[in-house]
Parts: C-alpha cells; sequence; structure tokens
C-alpha cells in the first residue's frame, strides 16, 4: 500500500528499463509548487526522473507516470508516493523513497 508523499531526490527502479534490465533512478525536478513537506514541493505525476541505463551506464530522463493507485491530487495531478507504481517510458516505475517529509501522510488507496 502506497504511503508518504516523496520529492526531488527520492529513488525510483524502472523495470523493464531501456534496455530490459531494471535501471535505477531519481526524481530531478517536480512540475508543481502549490504543495510543500519540509520546504520542498510534493512530487507528481508528470515529474522529471533521471535514470541510469543499467547496461549501458547513459543516463536519460523521462517524466513519471500516473500512479496505478491514485490518491489525492494537487493541481489535478496524482501525487506520487512511496511504494507507488507508476507506467513511465518503457516499463513501471517503483518509487523506492526517502519520503518529502515524515510527518505527511497520505493513507488513501
Amino acid at each position: 500500500m502506497p504511503g508518504m508523499p516523496v520529492t526531488i531526490g527520492c529513488s525510483l527502479m524502472l523495470s523493464p528499463g531501456m534496455a530490459g534490465a531494471p535501471d535505477m533512478g531519481i526524481i530531478i525536478a517536480v512540475t508543481q509548487v502549490t504543495a510543500t513537506a519540509g520546504g520542498m514541493p510534493l512530487a507528481v505525476q508528470g515529474s522529471a526522473c533521471q535514470f541510469i541505463n543499467s547496461v549501458t551506464g547513459v543516463p536519460y530522463v523521462l517524466p513519471l507516470g500516473a500512479p496505478l493507485v491514485p490518491g489525492i491530487k494537487i493541481d489535478n495531478l496524482a501525487v506520487i508516493r512511496m511504494g507507488d507504481f507508476c507506467p513511465t517510458g518503457p516499463g513501471i516505475a517503483q518509487v523506492l523513497g526517502p519520503p518529502a517529509a515524515p510527518y505527511v501522510n497520505d493513507m488513501s488507496g
């Protein structure tokens, strides 16, 4: 079950990655500034993620898709939480963490 919202610097795993093997990445930019936790904007669908191809080592950027289990929305965009699975590029991105702030918890979904 998805948990706390995340922000810039959150780790992700994309499976399958661009070359088939899972790729690791992080959120590098958030597309909204309406809601924050601890001064950091909460990640929403469309946030930019930089992944590293696990076969070649080449970095690439993809927008994060909407979570499979939607929770709250900000500016009509689904908030990304730890544990979410989001269709992104060639596969599904799993949100690993850490959370934006330990005192914000969206228990919907």
